[in-house]
């Protein structure tokens, strides 16, 4: 089902809604008034005054949204104690109160200030500096000035100073009354009605644009103020919660839910990131941040994440988007030899790519299990994702658990920022190839066999697994069996990957192969070399003429690397102008490279100078010296290329410094 578009809200209207709430002369004044102010706001003026003019703006709330409230003195008061939204008072500045005071002394010698509690400050002491004659009294209630009004005429004071309800009272009692606002502090109220409306709608623009967009997340978000108090719980939240977001808005989150608390937060202002908490019998993933406006705390935001959520997402863009892995190069056609022996592992392969059980491949070294193993995952249902292999026998115990099932952060000292997952997840839905499985430490055996029970991988250092769908084809040349009667092997674990089963000929069983294997091995290093295929013939036929009289230790793997070796030596011969080279002087020159194959009788023999015929050329081998510079960098090559040319793992396999095996490299211009 396809996500609601995220909408943004609806314009507000272009001109703000005031309403100005005042009677008698502040009425009159706020009428002249309002006409100035219609090009930057629309403004409403009530000719009534407390429980009357909340009604009305409430009336008129209903209809259309009411931005701010004008009102002066005790109405004004009155107004922000039962009104939810701004109400803009009209203040007295000293300019306006020593002009009113100014005229009420031209008229008589003792004036009465009377104003609405708070709305001035003391002037006693400043009356008797300037001697200017002025009572001050302040009131709370309209009966409150109408008594103070009367105390102060029976004090002798006969002109009166302050809000409407005064100078209205004392005009009733045949006084003079003096209103104390002037035309410009009406104005300068209106002025800063009109900001404060748009200065509100700025914010409620905001507000709803970030509502908005929080109901769209599926994350769970709670923010709180400084007292921790909740002003935004979005939808996800609430359902992850289980409750109704109304009555939680305004509570405390440590009241209504302490697990989620954010206290520590607004103490400290540092986050506290992927915290595994349950929460109302839920596993959840929070998150807690400060908020931070201009260098000021200002509150905090919790978010929340499900599990199973992201571990669903996490399954779907591991099945959508294909990992970047090393693409096998083999498939089974791929795997050499016609013999019986072959043949039928081939066919047994292919029963084994159609089938997602665990396969275990045994043999000797060098016989071609990775191979093997790659035919297999190019032939199944798995070709598309990732084939990823690892030497078990390679990597140190500690390394080997980090690299196979990843670990969180921090979980170790040096552990990477963020964590890093392992190589079970990184081949999720495609095929780990477990190189010399009988070479893992027991300890390790007993986490392998939980993968293949369960199906999910614990990460070093965590405590929720993560789900893998993974195809595992194990290796080794060890026998199992035998390894469990020494306790080296858990036999639950042998029952576990001997399931589907390969065993690799090795190449002394299968002689007949050896022909057509060095014939492409030949191929692969006479193009690597530069060297004419037909010259090296000779060569070649020698090798596999002899090849029936030697054991073959290194199987396969050997083959390859005598071939490289015979071929490099005799570079100089093969590329020469000369004619083809006799058989004689073939098996002659491999007698001098491998004596290996012809026993201790070829061991270390070199060629004579003489004895040749006419037009044949001089075979001699090469120095000593250049022959072991060539076995160390044939060394170096193999190793590195078996280390995915990593220049640090290859240094550690050969036993030297990362610094030796750099000058050997530029020595040998590699």
């Amino acid at each position: 089902m396809n996500a609601p578009l995220l909408s943004l809200p609806a314009s507000l209207p272009a001109a703000p809604r005031i309403v100005a709430v005042g009677y008698r002369r502040l009425n009159k004044m706020l009428q002249e008034l309002a006409p100035d102010f219609h090009t930057k706001a629309t403004v409403e003026v009530l000719d009534m005054g407390f429980e009357q003019a909340v009604n009305r703006v409430h009336e008129l709330q209903a209809s259309r949204p009411v931005d701010v409230v004008v009102s002066a003195g005790s109405n004004g008061a009155y107004l922000r104690q039962h009104l939810e939204m701004p109400v803009v008072l009209v203040k007295v500045g000293g300019f306006d109160l020593m002009q009113a005071l100014a005229r009420a002394k031209r008229l008589s010698s003792h004036v009465g200030l009377v104003t609405y509690e708070g709305m001035l400050p003391d002037l006693s002491p400043y009356g008797e500096l300037f001697e200017l004659g002025v009572t001050q009294r302040t009131y709370r209630t309209e009966d409150e000035a109408r008594a103070t009004v009367r105390e102060l005429h029976g004090a002798g004071a006969q002109v009166f100073v302050g809000s409407g309800l005064v100078a209205d009272l004392a005009d009733q009692m045949g006084l003079t009354g003096m209103f104390l606002y002037s035309a410009d502090a009406v104005r300068e109220a209106l002025d800063d009605a009109v900001e404060v409306a748009r200065a509100a709608r700025i914010e409620q623009a905001k507000r709803e644009r970030l509502n908005a967009i929080l109901t769209q997340l599926s994350d769970g978000v709670i923010a709180v103020d400084r007292d921790e108090r909740i002003q935004t719980l979005n939808p996800a939240m609430a359902q992850l919660l289980g409750v109704q977001p109304g009555p939680w808005l305004g509570r405390r989150l440590s009241e209504v839910c302490p697990e989620l608390g954010l206290q520590n937060t607004l103490r400290l202002a540092v986050p506290d990131l992927e915290r595994i908490e349950r929460v109302k019998g839920k596993a959840l993933i929070v998150n807690r941040m400060p908020i931070v406006e201009q260098g000021v705390l200002t509150g905090a935001v919790l978010s929340c994440q499900d599990p199973i959520s992201i571990q669903r997402v996490d399954r779907n863009i591991r099945a959508r988007i294909k990992p970047q892995a090393e693409t096998p190069r083999y498939e089974l056609d791929q795997v050499l030899g016609h013999s019986l022996a072959m043949a039928h592992v081939r066919r047994l392969a292919r029963r084994c790519a159609a089938s997602p059980a665990t396969v275990l491949v045994i043999g000797e070294s060098g016989t071609g299990k990775e191979l093997v193993a790659q035919g297999i995952h190019r032939a199944s249902e798995r070709r598309d994702m990732p084939f990823v292999a690892v030497n078990c026998a390679a990597v140190s115990e500690s390394l080997l658990e980090s690299e196979l099932f990843g670990y969180e952060e921090g979980a170790f000292t040096g552990a990477r920022r963020g964590g890093k997952i392992g190589l079970f997840e990184a081949a999720h839905n495609g095929t780990i190839f477990l190189d010399e499985v009988g070479e893992m430490p027991v300890t390790l055996q007993t986490r392998l066999l939980r993968v293949l029970q369960e199906r999910e991988v614990l990460r070093v250092g965590a405590t929720e697994p993560t789900p893998v769908n993974v195809r595992v084809i194990a290796a080794t040349h060890r026998d199992l069996m035998a390894q469990v009667d020494q306790g080296l092997f858990r036999l639950d674990l042998y029952y576990r990957l001997n399931i589907l089963r390969i065993d690799m000929p090795s190449l002394r069983e299968r002689i007949e192969d050896v022909p057509s294997i060095a014939q492409a091995l030949q191929l692969r290093a006479c193009a690597r070399l530069g060297l004419p295929v037909a010259r090296a013939q000779p060569l070649i036929d020698a090798l596999t003429a002899q090849a029936a009289h030697y054991h073959w230790p290194g199987n396969v793997r050997e083959l390859d690397n005598l071939i490289e070796r015979l071929l490099a030596y005799a570079g100089p011969l093969v590329q020469s102008g000369g004619g083809a080279l006799s058989s004689a002087q073939a098996e002659t020159f491999l007698r001098s490279v491998a004596p290996e194959l012809f026993g201790s009788s070829g061991n270390g023999r070199s060629l004579p100078g003489g004895g040749r015929t006419a037009g044949e050329p001089a075979l001699r081998p090469p120095p000593l010296r250049q022959r072991h510079a060539q076995a160390e960098r044939d060394e170096i090559m193999a190793v590195l290329a078996d280390c995915g040319g990593d220049r640090v793992k290859a240094s550690e396999r050969l036993g030297i410094s990362r610094t030796t095996l750099w000058r050997k490299l530029k020595a040998l211009s590699v």
